[in-house]
């Protein structure tokens, strides 16, 4: 054979080798996959996990009086005179639900001695979804005047310490005079005199107690249980007047 012959028959095997595509890139051609771009991170054909549920969780502390809320209660709630020392109340902050189920964080300033039983309370109140309106300091106190009973102003404020009279009294202090009382929802858990009147006219639809509605509180509910537990008494166990907001230590 010729070297120009040998030559050719080379060139021939060459190029016949080189036109063979190979088994693997033959089959990623027939499978369409020769894309360079990656695969999916997530199979959108899978179901997808819902997003965790957050619970709130019930915040409370027991704290001394700081100097700015010192300075707060000074000539609001508090005056020289008034039956115990600024150092003897103690700052208890909670977690409630609001009429809006939400929730929000109030203080309430209480003695010292029923500060952590009432924090315990209030824990009870929160699990139980309780709603309450408001919780804020008491305002400051003055006499109620003739336009106060049709002013629709004026929130439903969950509160306790103030140093002032006694309802319907002029000589006898208020058992908030001591810190060891609290009014809840007082709109919704009106005053009730003895001749039915009310403090404010807008409270009048709560006075019939067979109602059901939001903040209400009535007996053997999770609100008088639960202030019973420490020793506390309810209003709206009177025997003339109703003071259905009304819990305090002492009963009165």
């Amino acid at each position: 054979m010729t070297r120009s012959v040998s030559t050719l028959l080379a060139l021939v095997v060459v190029m016949a080798a080189c036109s063979q595509t190979p088994a693997a890139e033959r089959a990623t051609a027939a499978s369409g996959a020769g894309s360079t771009s990656p695969p999916p991170l997530v199979d959108s054909s899978m179901p997808t996990s819902p997003a965790p549920t957050v619970v709130p969780v019930f915040r409370g502390s027991v704290s001394p009086i700081g100097p700015s809320l010192r300075e707060r209660l000074i000539g609001r709630n508090w005056a020289p005179g008034c039956p115990v020392p600024i150092g003897d109340l103690r700052l208890v902050e909670v977690s409630y639900w609001n009429f809006d189920g939400e929730v929000k964080t109030g203080p309430l300033v209480l003695n010292e001695r029923v500060a952590s039983d009432v924090l315990w309370v209030f824990r009870r109140l929160f699990r139980s979804h309780f709603p309450i309106e408001e919780i804020k300091l008491a305002a400051k106190d003055r006499p109620i005047r003739p336009e106060d009973y049709w002013d629709r102003s004026r929130r439903s404020v969950t509160a306790s310490f103030n140093c002032r009279l006694a309802t319907g009294s002029t000589t006898t202090l208020s058992q908030h005079s001591y810190g060891w009382a609290i009014d809840i929802n007082p709109l919704q858990n009106p005053y009730v005199r003895n001749d039915g009147t009310v403090l404010r006219a807008i409270a009048l639809p709560f006075r019939n107690r067979s109602l059901h509605r939001e903040g209400m509180i009535h007996e053997g509910d999770v609100v008088v249980r639960s202030f019973a537990r420490i020793g506390w008494e309810w209003g709206g166990h009177w025997h003339t007047l109703k003071d259905y907001m009304h819990f305090s230590l002492t009963g009165r």
